[in-house]
């Protein structure tokens, strides 16, 4: 098989901590650099200016969950070929796994350009994506949170639900007051808090 990357950096990725190996296809034998980071920020800094150092321009790294977004949004826009591989794609030879292990042979398989990179959209879409998967969340929370106040009412024999179209309107929220507040009913109270 040919070298398709004649210097590339396998990453073993990990919650805590991640191991990075370097080889270098340039010589006859290859020639590995090896050296482990923690994922605090400062750690994948040094981790980017390391490459940056040996020329290393080519990084593929294996990682379960998100613990490689972090690594990913570090290296962006400073290494030009970024791969994230699905571990499946690059499982290591069984009784041969360790970090060291792992993060060599990411390395031979990227080299060689047999791993097949995971979808990564552009920062722009990945932020717009987080901003509407978190507006999803709250509407479904404060959706959730409009149906137990409803069956609180319906529980307590209030039932605004059959006589408003919406409970959460002007009149009926001055009327749920009113009756939270204990107070003598005044029907005067109720139109004042409406015209509000």
């Amino acid at each position: 098989m040919d070298v398709i990357y004649s210097k590339a950096c396998g990453v073993d990725v990990h919650k805590s901590f991640i191991v990075a190996v370097i080889c270098d296809s340039t010589s006859i034998k290859p020639q590995y650099l090896r050296k482990r980071f923690s994922t605090f920020n400062n750690s994948l800094i040094e981790f980017r200016n390391w490459l940056l150092e040996n020329d290393c321009q080519n990084v593929c790294m294996e990682s379960t969950g998100k613990y490689y977004i972090p690594v990913y949004n570090t290296l962006e826009g400073y290494i030009s070929n970024v791969v994230v591989a699905n571990p499946k794609w690059v499982r290591c030879i069984k009784g041969e796994k360790d970090d060291n292990k792992d993060a060599k042979w990411i390395a031979d398989l990227f080299k060689l350009g047999i791993v097949r990179s995971s979808f990564i959209p552009t920062k722009d879409i990945r932020v717009l994506r987080e901003l509407t998967r978190y507006l999803y969340k709250l509407t479904n929370m404060r959706t959730s949170e409009k149906n137990r106040f409803t069956n609180a009412l319906t529980v307590g024999n209030c039932k605004l639900d059959m006589v408003f179209s919406d409970i959460f309107g002007k009149s009926s929220s001055a009327i749920i007051n009113t009756i939270l507040s204990q107070n003598e009913f005044n029907s005067e109270d109720i139109f004042k808090n409406i015209h509000r």
